[in-house]
């Protein structure tokens, strides 16, 4: 079990940077191609759409291949991607494999977290030790990148990634996990008949519940799931947005050098590490609904300084405390849809991801289009304007969901 947790740490790791790697050289692609910012935006928009399918496509995957077959499948289309983009391809074919990058680490991302909650019953702690790995691929890539840069061999960053999802890709396929390796093959045909039948009776017990809606949920959860998906939305939209136009808002607002701006996207997720250290805690204790809004109003109120500051150690110092805010807000605002939500644990996650991964292919794109067409100031605002309308939103869920459960069976 041990194995298998670590090398889940490992591919959480790979993705981690296969998250944060666009935007760590974004800045100089451009340059080499000689595109604009929105065209930047359209590639990491690519990769997110990739990233959506991969997600939504991966417990039908599961289904025929087994989940070291879907993880397989997932790490040697990563490996493929990122070696294709090493060699710098015509603009046209880089925005063509960019969607493959995305389904390989979208794919992987969520084959791997519902293999580690399933065979380690649920088990917080596992998943946190996954999510602090995927925060530490985000936080060392942008200062390898930064060294890269100054070495004037930044093109370099996506061989090496190519090369350590290889490994991931190798020791998934040589590894045996004792007990737990028929666990992670193919379903047997007997049961696949068992869970057919399973679905079944439960979906004739949801036939007898009533009050049925949308996917099997009761119609009085639908405005809370809705708003769960428009926070998720809004909020992976803003952090991917962030994250990858980080180093260039900084060159250009404060005159930085391109080695440094890439190396403060590592202050950015360190704070992301360090928060998620501490967030689950955190959290019981202050209560789930209380934490978001602290957290997602510190982070409301970092932006707005952020478009009225202009000094580099002001919005280094404001960086920080973003990462900081935005640590768990992820994690903690899955576990209370989830806690409202009772009984639909596996759909709700994977709506709700989907929904963060359409929000993370739109929003960089919508950034992108600010970047070339408004001054860097412009786009801090349009960031700290859906910032605060997140923050909205939150209360509405929060209110909607107050002392209720939506119980569903």
């Amino acid at each position: 079990m041990n194995r298998l947790l670590w090398l889940g740490c490992y591919s959480y790791l790979v993705i981690g940077i296969a998250h944060v790697i666009g935007g760590s050289v974004l800045e100089q692609l451009i340059d080499h191609y000689g595109m604009s910012y929105q065209a930047g935006g359209q590639w990491i928009m690519n990769q997110f759409l990739g990233f959506l399918v991969g997600t939504l496509f991966a417990p039908a995957l599961t289904a025929k291949v087994g989940k070291r077959g879907a993880v397989l499948i997932a790490m040697g289309v990563l490996t493929v991607s990122e070696a294709a983009y090493s060699l710098l391809l015509p603009w046209g074919l880089m925005l063509t494999v960019a969607p493959l990058a995305g389904i390989g680490f979208g794919m992987t991302e969520a084959v791997v977290g519902a293999m580690i909650i399933e065979l380690m019953k649920g088990k917080a702690s596992a998943m946190s030790r996954l999510e602090t790995f995927f925060g530490l691929g985000a936080l060392v890539i942008p200062a390898a990148a930064a060294f890269l840069i100054q070495q004037h061999v930044w093109q370099l960053s996506f061989p090496i990634l190519a090369a350590m999802a290889g490994i991931s890709f190798v020791l998934w396929l040589t590894l045996s996990f004792g007990s737990l390796d028929d666990s992670l093959g193919p379903r047997t045909a007997a049961a696949a008949a068992e869970d057919r039948d399973g679905g079944l009776v439960n979906s004739a017990g949801a036939r007898d519940a009533g009050a049925r809606s949308w996917l099997g949920y009761p119609a009085k959860a639908l405005p809370f799931l809705a708003l769960s998906a428009v926070f998720f939305l809004l909020y992976v939209g803003m952090e991917m947005s962030f994250s990858n136009y980080l180093p260039s808002i900084l060159i250009t607002r404060t005159g930085m050098g391109e080695a440094n701006a890439t190396a403060a996207l590592s202050l950015f997720w360190g704070m992301m590490v360090i928060g998620r250290l501490f967030a689950g805690l955190l959290a019981d204790r202050m209560g789930h609904a209380v934490y978001l809004v602290t957290t997602a109003g510190g982070a409301a109120l970092a932006f707005v300084l952020m478009a009225i500051l202009d000094q580099e150690s002001g919005l280094l110092i404001l960086t920080a405390l973003s990462g900081l805010c935005f640590s768990g807000i992820f994690g903690i605002a899955l576990v209370y849809a989830n806690g409202l939500l009772p009984g639909m644990t596996e759909r709700t996650t994977s709506l709700l991801v989907a929904l963060g991964g359409v929000g993370g292919a739109i929003f960089p794109r919508l950034t992108g289009w600010f970047m070339d067409r408004y001054t860097v100031q412009s786009t801090l605002w349009f960031i700290a304007v859906l910032v605060v309308m997140m923050v909205g939103v939150l209360l509405l869920l929060v209110a909607v969901g107050r002392k209720r459960k939506y119980a569903v069976t």
